[in-house]
């Protein structure tokens, strides 16, 4: 499974999101400090959720940054949010 497809699939569980964008900006990275030929290292992500409600945004992403823990720690280089209550 892609990193892509694990961060979709792990937020989709963790949230279910009215709306959930996952896009790979890695080739927008290319050379760049933690940037791999393969890819799979910058991600932009939107995410609109019920469950956001009554959070602001930093307690929002660090809802969505707990849920992808272990991509952090790993083959993800960098994560820009998009975070709303639906």
């Amino acid at each position: 499974m892609t990193v892509a497809a694990t961060i979709e699939k792990k937020l989709r569980e963790a949230f279910q999101p009215a709306k959930l964008i996952v896009r790979d900006d890695s080739h927008l990275h290319a050379g760049h400090v933690g940037a791999k030929p393969e890819g799979e290292t910058h991600f932009h992500v939107e995410i609109e959720a019920d469950v956001f409600s009554g959070l602001n945004r930093v307690g929002q992403q660090r809802a969505v940054n707990k849920v992808l823990a272990e991509e952090l720690a790993g083959p993800v280089h960098a994560l820009q949010l998009k975070v709303s209550a639906a």
